[in-house]
């Protein structure tokens, strides 16, 4: 019985031992050495990525005082919908008063609304809302048909790989994320002038027949590119009950 005793301290004395050495936990946060009075994005806005992938840039967003003063040392929270994730998910302006973090975007198609948040010297939250965009499979093919047939007229800026003609043409065609305009347009109606060319619902003749080069799935999916990068966003109309 004394035996069983020893044998039991001894373990016991070992389990508080090994509690007193026991390696500390990650160290909590940095506190904030700064506080400012706006948020504004630097740049990464406004991306479209793949879903479930990182964006191509990082999101940077800065702190700025009441006088447009950058901050530095002012803690900066991400957060978003579900599914999207950052790297780091907060931190400490630097000496500009910006920080950076990587955005993966959820697993499913659409708009995401990101938010970044500091406090004042009040405690006030300063919240700063942006918008990245998620293409999911249908889109993603829109987007390759896009850069491939579409984006030299349709597109006004040029890139490394593509030099535009839009300030070449005597009609200027529509941006697709021009909303204003292509939000009025009805599915058929896309389906219409992207098949048959402008003069189908009396528009350019500069706008060419693609019926011939693009399958039904493929126009049917530069459509869905279209309504999911249109701003203002594009809202289906809903069903239409007749009266009884």
């Amino acid at each position: 019985m004394k035996r069983l005793w020893r044998t039991l301290f001894a373990v016991s004395l070992t389990l508080v031992s090994a509690g007193c050495t026991r390696k500390p936990g990650p160290a909590s946060a940095r506190k904030p050495t700064g506080f400012g009075a706006a948020l504004v994005e630097s740049s990464g806005g406004k991306q479209i990525g793949a879903t479930g992938m990182v964006l191509a840039q990082p999101l940077v967003v800065q702190v700025n005082d009441e006088q447009g003063t950058a901050v530095s040392g002012a803690l900066v929270e991400f957060s978003g919908p579900a599914g999207a994730s950052f790297d780091p998910p907060s931190g400490l302006t630097d000496s500009s008063g910006q920080l950076s973090t990587n955005v993966a975007l959820g697993g499913m198609a659409g708009r995401y609304q990101l938010i970044a948040r500091t406090s004042a010297k009040t405690q006030k939250t300063v919240e700063l809302k942006i918008e990245e965009i998620a293409l999911g499979y249908q889109q993603q093919l829109g987007y390759q048909l896009d850069n491939k047939y579409c984006a030299r007229c349709h597109n006004p800026e040029s890139s490394p790989e593509r030099v535009s003609n839009y300030d070449n043409l005597e009609v200027k065609p529509h941006p697709f994320t021009e909303g204003d305009t292509l939000n009025k347009m009805s599915d058929a109606e896309l389906t219409s002038i992207i098949s048959h060319g402008g003069p189908a619902l009396n528009k350019s003749a500069l706008m060419p027949p693609y019926g011939y080069t693009l399958s039904k799935t493929e126009i049917e999916a530069l459509i869905a590119y279209i309504r999911l990068i249109s701003d203002p966003p594009y809202h289906a109309s809903g069903m239409v009950y007749a009266q009884k």
